[in-house]
This record gives C-alpha cells, sequence and structure tokens, in this order.
C-alpha cells in the first residue's frame, strides 16, 4: 500500500485507540459513581458525578468528531481519492519526464530514454485507476466502525446518566413531599393546641365569675373536654388529608 494509507493508518489508529482507552477508563470511573450516588444522595458524590459528566461530554464531543469526518470521506469518493498523493505526485511527474527528459539530460540519452519508458508505462496504470478507492475505503471503514463503537459507548454512557439523574430528582421530589406532609401535620397540631390554649387561656383569668362560686370540679372536665376536641379535631383533619390524597398512606 502507499506511503501515505499507511501514515494515515497509524494516525487513525492513535487516535481510535487513544479515544476507545479515554472511553474505557470513562466507564470504569463513572458507572461505579453513578451507582453510589443513587444508593447515596451527597454533595461530594454529586460534585464526583458533574466532573465525569463534563469530562465526557468533551470526550464525546472530539469522538463525534472524528465519526463525522471519517463518515464525510466515506460519503465522497473525490475526497478519498485526494488521499492519493502517490498517485497525484505520479501523474504530475509523467508528462514533464516524457516531454522535458532530453532537454533535462542532453549528455546521457540512456537515462533520459529510460525516464520516457518508465513514464509511458506508469500513465495508462495512473489514470486507469483514478476512481479506484477501494482500498482506502476498507481503511477508512475499518476505523469508522471502531470509532462508532466508542460513540455508542458514550452514548449508552450519557442514557445512564440521564437515567440516573432522574431517578435522583424522583428521590428529591418523594422527600420534598414528606417535608410538606410533616409541615401538614405540624400545622394541624399546631391549630389544635392554639385552640385548647384559648380555652385555657379564657378560663384562667383572673376575673371574679357569679358562675364560677362553688363549681371548681367543672375545670377538670372542661379540660378533658377541650383536649379531647382538640384531638378529634386534629384525626378529622389527618382523616380529611388521607381520603383526598394529600398525604400517603
Amino acid at each position: 500500500s502507499p506511503f501515505e494509507f499507511r501514515a494515515l493508518e497509524v494516525t487513525l489508529e492513535a487516535i481510535c485507540s487513544f479515544l476507545g482507552a479515554r472511553t474505557t477508563e470513562l466507564e470504569s470511573a463513572a458507572y461505579p459513581a453513578l451507582d453510589e450516588l443513587t444508593s447515596k444522595i451527597s454533595s461530594r458524590n454529586l460534585d464526583r458525578v458533574r466532573k465525569l459528566k463534563s469530562g465526557m461530554t468533551r470526550l464525546n464531543a472530539r469522538v463525534q468528531k472524528v465519526r463525522d469526518e471519517l463518515e464525510q470521506l466515506l460519503d465522497d469518493d473525490d475526497d478519498m481519492a485526494d488521499l492519493y498523493l502517490s498517485r497525484k505526485l505520479a501523474g504530475a511527474a509523467s508528462p514533464v519526464s516524457g516531454s522535458g527528459g532530453p532537454n533535462w539530460f542532453p549528455a546521457s540519452p540512456t537515462i533520459g530514454s529510460k525516464i520516457s519508458r518508465a513514464s509511458r508505462a506508469s500513465a495508462p496504470t495512473i489514470h486507469g485507476n483514478e476512481n479506484d478507492v477501494e482500498e482506502l475505503e476498507m481503511l477508512l471503514e475499518a476505523y469508522f466502525m471502531q470509532i462508532d463503537g466508542t460513540l455508542n459507548k458514550l452514548t449508552t454512557l450519557r442514557e445512564y446518566i440521564d437515567d440516573t439523574e432522574d431517578y435522583i430528582n424522583i428521590q428529591l421530589d418523594n422527600h420534598r413531599n414528606q417535608l410538606i406532609q410533616l409541615e401538614l401535620f405540624l400545622s394541624s397540631g399546631t391549630v389544635c393546641l392554639s385552640l385548647y390554649s384559648l380555652v385555657a387561656g379564657i378560663f384562667g383569668m383572673n376575673i371574679p365569675y357569679t358562675w364560677n362560686d362553688n363549681h371548681g370540679y367543672v375545670f377538670k372536665w372542661v379540660v378533658l373536654v377541650s383536649g379531647l376536641f382538640c384531638a378529634f379535631m386534629f384525626v378529622s383533619i389527618v382523616a380529611y388529608a388521607r381520603h383526598k390524597g394529600l398525604v400517603g398512606s
């Protein structure tokens, strides 16, 4: 194969291997971090996943760029034909060698005739293979499949990250709902205690009542009835909230 193909193959091998190694390294660090985040949501785990996601975004852009360039080359035969640098160089040198050989080597007709014969022999091959890009196409397709596999790994990792984010958002929504339920219970209890305190405050004022004489036993009944009424009111509020689906069962 031509030298430029070997150079291109070495370059693509280095690029694809580097990107593949970075992807494997990212996968080995990302999946355990995501699993740990789902089991325990903390600032440390969130910051760790954020850094991994930023690195994945940058790596995905590089892999996508290489894949797009290879796909663009594979879709255009003219671009692939332009990569035959040896053929283009030989095609550009052959007419000059055939017509100008004697002028370059006026004292050496043997060398001039050899160059002319070589140019005429190579000319049909050069012009006959201008559209033959099968060898280069096979080379590019091999590395296109490799870089496409790397991109698929990154896409799978991105989907896993998105699923983890959705799961975390669901957990946070659930915790938020639990806090709202707790706030509802506390507010209901505060209202009931306020009513109980109101009754106690009314009967605890140092104001003489004519009907309060010789009726000290009524105090116990007032306290007991007020407490039962407030407790019943609290239970009723909670039962109504459960019936309407405002709180969990």
